[in-house]
């Protein structure tokens, strides 16, 4: 479709624009709260598996060829990917006919429980492939439920904060929600590798890492309960009442009117995701078999990385008010289509700790600030009746391919040593196609209805 005539979607649908909903401070501050929580705590599950791959890697898919084997883990990380979208029309149309909360609570809920069951997983050592089967069903069955948890925490709060405050929530909860849950995988990881040392870790820390996870969501449902409500959909539901029924399910309107709007969303966030998962996702392994860093070491420089990767959420997408969403797509475009490359052969010839740091930062720091304004940008794009279900189904179809980006990677690179320029490469590629989706896409800054 057109610049012009997804132009015409936006300003037809901006007509059936409404009054803001009242919003009191403490509502507006638990919303924010718990949708930056909620991302965060289930970002912390999916990053405990990222910062333990290579142990997973010959724990669950033993091979001769190391490559193979970080292959495979990244494959089971990206055959859940494709579960998301299924979580995302189930939770989202939930969310969009019953409420925000309610899936919220659901979705988060069964993210902690998955996750802490992955560490009570026998191995292949104990069980042969069926380990192997077991840890892939596993890892669909949480795919499912993060696929509803974005449904819910990328709606609710920025429906819940005036026009001013979108884009910088769009940032604190998409990407700085991504570094909080990065951070604080990085001080578990840290704090277990210190008391499982060596071998021991692959035995018993692993494990441990994994169980962290039902405390997430004991902490989601703690702050849930203080949680009220979206304001514009609990609007949307009165105005809907006082209307004959028969409107079409959420799913079906997304595929059917807006699916041109779905497609070109796809272009952003294909670019986006990728972003995040060739640099937050992949930093991990790179600085085990890259730089071959001890794991204390790698935790503090990953926890510096997830703060570099907050600080930039925050303030692109801030800065996606202040100049557009249109303008700021463009420009991270150019930035990372430059700098990408650069930082990852860098990095990979970096001897000293403090330039694998600085490196390491850069590319947190980037790949983060990509999509920033992602979430927002998406809310923008679908009116409150099917909001969760099409920014749940934008976000994750395009950060589903994106987190295939890494297995690609891995089994293009025919030897560890080579895995930076297969990442360079990668990265122009996906940046060129971030690139057009910027210029095609129209401004979609207030068109919040």
């Amino acid at each position: 479709m057109s610049a012009n005539a997804e132009t015409q979607v936006q300003r037809v649908s901006s007509l059936q624009g409404r009054p803001p909903a009242a919003v009191g401070r403490k509502q507006m501050i638990t919303a924010v709260l718990a949708s930056l929580l909620g991302w965060s705590l289930d970002l912390y599950d999916l990053f405990i598996l990222l910062y333990v791959t290579p142990v997973l890697g010959k724990l669950f898919f033993p091979a001769d060829n190391p490559t193979l084997s970080l292959a495979a883990v990244y494959a089971s990380f990206a055959v859940t990917l494709l579960l998301r979208p299924f979580g995302s029309a189930l939770f989202g149309s939930y969310a969009d006919r019953n409420g925000r909360k309610r899936a919220m609570v659901v979705a988060v809920s069964g993210v902690g429980i998955s996750t802490a069951l992955f560490g009570v997983l026998p191995t292949v050592a104990h069980i042969g492939a069926a380990a192997t089967i077991l840890f892939i069903i596993l890892r669909l069955i949480q795919g499912v439920f993060v696929g509803g948890v974005v449904a819910s925490t990328h709606t609710i709060g920025t429906e819940s904060v005036p026009e001013k405050w979108r884009g910088l929530m769009s940032g604190l909860v998409g990407g700085g929600g991504a570094g909080l849950g990065a951070l604080l995988a990085s001080i578990v990881y840290f704090v277990l590798s210190s008391l499982f040392p060596g071998e021991a870790f692959s035995e018993w820390g692993w494990r441990f890492m994994f169980f962290t996870g039902i405390l997430c969501s004991v902490l989601g449902l703690f702050v849930f309960r203080m949680l009220e409500e979206s304001p514009l959909w609990v609007q949307h539901k009165n105005e809907q009442a006082a209307k004959p029924a028969g409107q079409q399910s959420p799913v079906k309107m997304v595929f059917t009117k807006y699916l041109p709007v779905l497609l070109v969303n796809l272009l952003i966030v294909i670019g986006g995701g990728s972003a995040y998962y060739l640099t937050s996702g992949y930093l991990p392994t790179f600085l085990n078999v890259i730089n071959h860093v001890p794991q204390t070491t790698a935790s503090m420089i990953l926890a510096a990385s997830s703060i570099a990767a907050i600080i930039a959420s925050v303030a692109l997408g801030h800065l996606s008010t202040i100049i557009g969403r249109k303008k700021t797509f463009v420009l991270l475009g150019i930035l990372n289509l430059m700098a990408l490359p650069y930082l990852y052969t860098e990095l990979a010839a970096a001897q000293d700790l403090s330039r694998i740091a600085l490196y390491a930062m850069g590319l947190a720091f980037l790949g983060n600030a990509s999509y920033a304004p992602v979430l927002i940008f998406l809310n923008e794009r679908f009116p409150t009746a099917i909001r969760s279900t099409g920014t749940g189904l934008s976000w994750n179809m395009g950060f589903a391919i994106g987190g295939m980006m890494p297995t690609f990677v891995t089994m293009a690179s025919g030897q560890t040593s080579e895995i930076p320029f297969f990442l360079a490469y990668f990265s122009i590629g996906l940046f060129l196609l971030y690139l057009v989706g910027s210029l095609i896409i129209p401004e979609t800054k207030g068109n919040f209805q």
